[in-house]
């Protein structure tokens, strides 16, 4: 019996099944989905990829070093997305309480279940149906809380699952790497290595005070994660939820340049913002509004990203679009909507590293100075906004 019961699905190497399902073909290969050209990045691969070292966010150059005989592909979000939604809609029909991380990963709290029907049972066969209907592979990890639940379902795959019971969470921990836990990214491991921390075990010995020294707040989060301790709630999905940015301006313009600047700055900061909340939108709108008040919006539906640049250069297609009165605008705006929370997953078919690089150290600067604090050069700032308004809609 559990007092909570909390698990986590997630879609083993989501991108790479999903074109296996569309070319039976490429099963049992080594595939890598990312970008094509010299400068590309990795998104996803296949177990057979990975044997060779090959990992997601790594350049594709380095991985054909590794893996010469590896495939590469350029990949296909819309379809990504298609499948990502039915799994959705699968989840929904028979969660009770769900949240949707990411496009291939899920909580579900299935607390009070163990009462009527065994947790792990009713788990596994939901996670039966999901493979039966979307023909995907799908793994699972059961136990008291998020962070356990998510280091399970790594130990699981692929296409596997596994329980772990209440009361067991520091010893199913405790001989794992630290590389293991959430959070626990490139730096915090170099440093937590220098320390001679390299289990879990080690870990969650170790004072919280002296991590606290080490890390600041986030020492406390690491060693409540080393011994299996997370409270973090299940925020219940909602496709309803939106945030939205829009600028009146000083006086009414026909200058393009200068609106297409300010609507790409717009939604770069906009984009800083769904990032910073850790969201991902699949619909932006773009909103206009002329010197005689008539406003007009059109909207796209969109792979999930929050990525800066695309998010930008969607919205100047849609202004493209819906600009034909050819009459001074007054305001302009734009809206991200379909919000997933999941931390931005890299347009793995645009983005190269630098470009990467690029946006995490923007990020970096405006967490420490503020969202103005840096942008991208686009705008006049002598026809300064007369008014900006951002809303975050539930």
């Amino acid at each position: 019996m559990y007092d909570r019961a909390i698990v986590h699905m997630d879609l083993d190497s989501f991108f790479v099944s999903v074109e296996c399902l569309k070319n039976s073909a490429l099963r049992g290969k080594p595939l890598i989905i990312g970008g094509v050209s010299n400068r590309g990045v990795v998104a996803s691969c296949s177990y057979e990829a990975r044997k060779f070292g090959v990992h997601s966010a790594m350049p594709v150059k380095m991985a054909l070093r590794l893996c010469p005989d590896a495939i590469v592909m350029r990949g296909d979000m819309d379809s990504y997305s298609r499948h990502s939604s039915l799994i959705t809609e699968i989840i929904k029909e028979e969660a009770p309480i769900f949240e949707k991380t990411s496009i291939d990963e899920f909580y579900l709290d299935l607390t009070g279940m163990d009462r009527y029907f065994g947790c792990y049972k009713w788990s596994g066969e939901l996670r039966q149906k999901i493979i039966k209907e979307s023909g995907l592979p799908i793994s699972f990890g059961l136990s008291v809380n998020k962070t356990v639940s998510k280091v399970g379902t790594g130990e699981a795959k692929p296409n596997g699952s596994i329980q772990i019971e209440s009361g067991r969470e520091k010893g199913f921990l405790a001989p794992l790497s630290i590389r293991k836990i959430p959070g626990v990214g490139k730096e915090t491991y170099k440093r937590l290595s220098f320390m001679g921390v390299r289990t879990v075990k080690t870990l969650s010995d170790i004072p919280v005070k002296l991590l606290e020294r080490e890390f600041g707040k986030s020492g406390s989060v690491l060693w409540q994660k080393a011994n299996g301790i997370d409270h973090t709630p299940i925020e219940p999905y909602s496709e309803q939820k939106s945030m939205s940015a829009e600028r009146t301006l000083h006086e009414d313009t026909l200058d393009l340049k200068f609106i297409k600047g300010l609507l790409a700055d717009l939604t770069d900061k906009l984009s800083y913002e769904l990032r910073s909340e850790q969201k991902l939108c699949s619909v932006i709108t773009v909103k206009v509004r002329y010197a005689d008040f008539n406003t007009y919006t059109r909207q796209k539906s969109i792979p999930y990203t929050a990525n800066d640049r695309e998010l930008a250069r969607l919205a100047l297609t849609l202004f493209d679009q819906l600009y034909e009165r050819r009459q001074l605008i007054r305001l302009v705006g734009v809206k991200f909507s379909g919000l997933v929370r999941g931390a931005y997953q890299i347009r793995l078919f645009e983005d190269t590293q630098e470009g990467i690089n690029l946006m995490r150290a923007m990020d970096s600067i405006r967490q420490k100075y503020g969202k103005d604090a840096i942008g991208y050069s686009c705008i006049d700032p002598r026809k300064a906004p007369k008014e900006e308004k951002i809303y975050n809609l539930k």
